[in-house]
């Protein structure tokens, strides 16, 4: 389980390591063309259920942390997913991974 850490308070949000480095390459990508943009994601019922919601522009201080040292291969269709979210009115809200052919 890794986690990402967010802002100077260090807010910590703990993803499965394959889904932390499919929101980082949309993330990333997002703040790489100087875009701003909220990012939510739901929270557990073990946390008190609900949703959770942080706004990121280029001068966000974010760092991804991975318990694995491994580099999970990469779903083409969620990168796709979760890009067309981030760029929605909306904003990136993170979804689980898309099951379809070889996932």
């Amino acid at each position: 389980m890794g986690s990402l850490l967010y802002g100077s308070s260090a807010i910590e949000v703990a993803f499965e390591d394959r889904a932390l480095m499919h929101l980082q390459i949309v993330i990333t990508a997002k703040l790489r063309r100087r875009e701003s943009f909220i990012f939510s994601w739901s929270t557990s019922a073990s946390e008190g259920s609900g949703r959770s919601t942080i706004w990121l522009d280029p001068s966000s201080t974010i760092m991804f942390r991975y318990s694995g040292s491994r580099v999970p291969v990469i779903n083409r269709a969620w990168i796709e997913q979760l890009a067309a979210s981030a760029n929605s009115p909306g904003g990136l809200f993170f979804t689980p991974e898309p099951r379809g052919p070889g996932t």
